[in-house]
């Protein structure tokens, strides 16, 4: 339907309308003088019909013609959104960026192409660089996730997007602000505490005076991040492994007992998982390697027993597992060669026995997953 068109429907509803106010005019005086004829009467309300019949006519026309080029809109709006997506699933984010930014022309308010686009400058973005290309790829990135934000500020893709963003370019202050909304809008969602305890652990050891608030530094808010984990859920094991994951990869050093404590408790939940009993013998390895130049002999023997029997239970507990093999050869050269030296030639050969175990369970392993793939693509 072309423009003269609808400029001459205009032109004729506005005739319509004054010509119906001067018929309801009439109407009244019709009213007011009663000796008007029946004949006059019937005239004007056959006049009235046509007018509403032209009036409802010429609104569907309006409403038809709107709806009409807001469906197109949406269209070709739909066509470069699904476009682009193509284009970021295959990594070719510059086109994907051409593409959103098209669909957007079309409907500016498609809240996941804004998304989309502020991830692939995001994606093109290299954190660290300080060049003035590389600035503007993260200020059109923000830009384009604040907008998504500002249309659907209850989307926690979008909220972790825009805290992701400020992270990578090392905005502590603001990546914490929208962290946290996520924790906010689901505090009963596990892994939302893992996902900003993780954020904290990052920043454990850089400038922690200058980032500390309410007196805690990210370590302390890292660490009390996971604990609100485990008081949430007290029964669920998985909690403690991630505590105890955290304190095993502290640098410069872990906190190899503090994790020991939450790995024990993991025992208690689960003292027929292998994994657990192998995460104990790693443990305790660390103490007795790691640690060398700060325990005593005799706290690093003890150690290194203490990671003996942890392995020996996993491989007793799941002998196709093959890690614990290899902490068994990696234990014996590097703690027992050193700590016995009488028997070194012994541990030596020990650790290559062990080292064999390990490859063969590995290849087992490997053997039984190229099975179960195959098993899955004949169903």
């Amino acid at each position: 339907m072309n423009l003269n068109y609808l400029r001459k429907a205009e032109w004729l509803l506005r005739f319509l309308f004054l010509d119906f106010k001067r018929l309801l005019d009439y109407k009244l005086n019709l009213g007011r003088n009663s000796s008007s004829s029946k004949k006059e009467v019937t005239m004007s309300r056959k006049k009235m019909h046509i007018f509403l019949t032209l009036l409802v006519g010429l609104a569907v026309i309006f409403a038809f013609t709107s709806c009409g080029r807001l469906k197109v809109s949406n269209l070709k709006a739909n066509y470069y959104f699904n476009r682009a997506n193509a284009l970021f699933s295959d990594n070719q984010y510059r086109r994907a960026i051409e593409e959103y930014e098209r669909a957007l022309v079309y409907n500016p308010n498609l809240v996941e192409a804004f998304r989309f686009l502020g991830e692939s400058y995001k994606n093109l973005y290299k954190p660290g660089v300080e060049d003035p290309l590389n600035i503007e790829k993260a200020d059109r990135a923000l830009d384009a996730l604040a907008k998504a934000y500002e249309i659907d500020p209850k989307n926690k893709d979008i909220i972790y997007s825009l805290g992701d963003m400020y992270d990578r370019m090392r905005n502590f202050k603001e990546a914490e602000k929208y962290y946290l909304k996520i924790l906010e809008m689901e505090p009963t969602k596990m892994e939302n505490y893992y996902v900003v305890a993780q954020f904290y652990t990052r920043y454990a050891g850089n400038s922690e005076e200058d980032m500390a608030e309410g007196g805690k530094t990210p370590f302390q808010k890292a660490e009390e991040m996971y604990l609100r984990r485990i008081e949430v859920d007290p029964e669920d094991p998985r909690g403690y492994a991630y505590i105890a994951q955290f304190y095993d990869n502290l640098t410069p050093l872990p906190e190899i007992d503090k994790a020991l404590e939450f790995h024990q408790i993991r025992i208690k939940y689960n003292p027929e998982d292998a994994e657990v009993w192998y995460s104990i013998g790693v443990n305790r390895w660390a103490k007795a390697h790691r640690f060398q130049n700060i325990i005593s002999i005799d706290e690093q023997k003890k150690a290194a027993e203490e990671s003996e029997a942890a392995l020996m239970k996993a491989i007793e507990l799941d002998p196709s597992y093959p890690e614990p093999y290899a902490y068994m050869s990696v234990l014996s050269r590097s703690v027992k060669e050193r700590l016995w030296p009488e028997r070194a030639a012994r541990f030596t050969q020990e650790a290559e026995q062990y080292s064999q175990k390990f490859q063969e369970a590995q290849r087992k392993r490997a053997e039984r997953r190229r099975l179960e793939q195959e098993l899955r693509g004949i169903r």
